[in-house]
């Protein structure tokens, strides 16, 4: 099960992720992703409440990440320390910048 959170304020956009992200809920993020981006500078993911995720989910950020290189920029917050351990083993914490 995965609950999106969002808010916005002019071009800045957080997305709060609460549950598991994986194969099952990632169209859900999917949606959100593809139609809320447009216009955004300001992208930032808290992870606060994330309790897993799959390489579907990982895919998902990636893409996130390619459009912000474009307009702006996005950062990923309050990572637990499971969904930190997936960021490192799969050099995700390399890519994404993380606070």
């Amino acid at each position: 099960m995965l609950n999106i959170e969002q808010k916005k304020e002019g071009t800045n956009l957080e997305i709060a992720l609460v549950g598991r992200l994986d194969t099952t809920t990632v169209g859900q993020l999917e949606e959100v992703t593809n139609a809320g981006l447009a216009g955004v500078t300001d992208l930032v993911f808290n992870l606060a409440e994330l309790e897993y995720i799959s390489s579907a989910g990982l895919r998902v950020l990636l893409a996130c990440q390619k459009v912000m290189n474009k307009q702006g920029s996005m950062v990923v917050t309050n990572v637990k320390e499971e969904v930190s351990e997936i960021f490192e083993v799969t050099g995700f914490s390399d890519i994404l910048t993380i606070k």
